[in-house]
């Protein structure tokens, strides 16, 4: 018989959802952490998300949403820290978790989701202690970065690899974003495929969509963007606007953008009083290392007067972004869904994308948008100005572009997921035997350190 979930603990260590997506390391995982959250509890599910305190204003319990809450764990200094110092403070964070639930009835939380890999590893002390079944996501791998490692950017360490390969042994389930990551994990990690589960991350149909005025009525197409989006971003009506929106690093690849806009201006050189690129999104990563690189880019190849660059902003302005623009363009050298793909199609927009990862999944190609193989600026170039000169195949793209993305709504996502949490619920066996609090908290840090303590000592060293 199967049994409903009440009440779920999410466990997010690295990126607190209430941060601003599109800079630092919030991203796409954020948004997923939040639409989930915000659905499981519209549908009577509470969910508690963990994470880890950066301010001392932080309040240590925030309302997300109804049903929802937020906990911020005090695990180390209170400031953002690179994911490569965080795990010598998951043993800190854990005891927070497990100090939590353990003020409670015993029960309290029925299951755990946790978000990547540093999570996970929270997440395996609280499942031995709790005695609840484990669902991880790993959002990225480190096997799949590696292979995929743009130039200059920095390898994951095995310490990591190590970590994924806990988690993937422990959890009772793992959700795979597409089904090419769910091979992933069976190829690279030896995951069962029994206890992988596939489900597509989702878009709020309900903020990204086209603008009324983009709607022809007589013929369902979507001509040349000239509405209010482009008036209230002070964008020039007959302008070719080009979108790239994410953190700034290299794996997201904005200077493969940035030199194919250089190619197409160098090829027509009358495009520059027409071309615009427009970059939403703020430092991350390695880029950090250089946070004002993109703009000496721009400067070197010539182009600093056709490059606008914008500071991550929320996402009712980022929808007026993507209805904005003419394309949106993604040459990412891998994501593991491409919620920015997803959105750009909700809004009309169609997507120039690299083939890696989840954007085979994300963009439907020659359809919604079209894949390119490889990294090459000319390659996106021509392709970018083949579109300009062809507005019919554009509008064509357009239209599938909403037509996709109305398959991915986050409601579909969340059935997928409800159905995954009950299964894992069903076919779980509790073991532990439940201590009292006092003695939880001392015995759940000690099993968080035999966990975190060597994968810690790995990646920092």
């Amino acid at each position: 018989m199967s049994r409903r979930v009440n009440r779920v603990a999410t466990i997010s260590v690295h990126t607190s959802p209430l941060d601003q997506p599109g800079t630092g390391d919030a991203g796409g995982m954020n948004v997923y952490i939040v639409e989930v959250a915000r659905r499981l509890a519209a549908r009577g599910i509470e969910v508690d998300i963990f994470t880890r305190a950066t301010s001392r204003a932080l309040p240590p319990v925030a309302e997300l949403a109804p049903g929802v809450l937020v906990r911020n764990v005090v695990a180390g200094p209170f400031e953002e820290l690179d994911k490569s110092e965080l795990p010598a403070e998951l043993c800190g964070f854990t005891s927070g978790v497990l100090r939590t639930e353990a003020s409670y009835d015993p029960g309290h939380y029925d299951l755990l989701h946790t978000h990547y890999w540093l999570s996970g590893q929270a997440g395996l002390a609280a499942k031995r202690r709790w005695g609840a079944p484990l669902v991880h996501s790993m959002h990225t791998m480190a096997k799949v970065k590696n292979a995929a490692l743009a130039e200059g950017d920095t390898p994951e360490p095995q310490g990591r690899v190590l970590g994924e390969q806990q988690v993937v042994d422990a959890a009772d389930q793992l959700v795979a974003n597409t089904a090419k990551e769910a091979r992933e994990l069976v190829e690279l990690y030896g995951a069962d495929p029994a206890r992988v589960a596939t489900v597509n991350p989702g878009v709020d149909l309900s903020l990204f969509r086209p603008e009324a005025a983009l709607l022809s009525r007589s013929t369902g197409l979507l001509p040349h963007r000239t509405g209010p989006a482009r008036r209230r971003l002070r964008l020039p009506r007959d302008a070719y606007v080009l979108l790239f929106v994410g953190r700034i690093q290299p794996l997201k690849a904005p200077d493969v953008l940035l030199r194919a806009a250089a190619r197409m201006l160098k090829d027509d050189p009358a495009l520059r009083s027409k071309l615009v690129v427009a970059v939403v999104g703020g430092p991350s990563g390695s880029g950090r290392s250089r946070p004002e690189g993109l703009q000496a880019l721009a400067a070197e190849l010539g182009i600093s007067d056709v490059v606008r660059f914008e500071p991550p902003c929320p996402q009712e302005e980022l929808a007026d972004w993507y209805r904005a623009a003419d394309v949106t363009v993604v040459p990412s050298h891998n994501e593991s869904f491409g919620l920015v793909a997803v959105e750009s199609q909700a809004c009309g927009t169609p997507v120039v994308a690299a083939a890696v990862g989840g954007l085979t999944t994300a963009v439907r190609d020659g359809e919604s948008g079209l894949l390119i193989g490889g990294h090459d600026p000319n390659d996106y170039a021509a392709v970018l100005a083949r579109l300009h000169a062809d507005p019919v195949r554009h509008t064509r793209l357009a239209r599938g572009a909403v037509r996709h993305a109305q398959s991915l709504g986050w409601d579909h996502t969340v059935d997928q997921l409800v159905g995954v949490y009950t299964g894992a619920l069903t076919t779980f066996s509790p073991a532990p035997v439940r201590k009292s609090a006092s003695t939880s908290t001392s015995t759940s840090a000690s099993a968080s350190a035999s966990l975190t303590v060597p994968v810690a000592a790995e990646v920092s060293a």
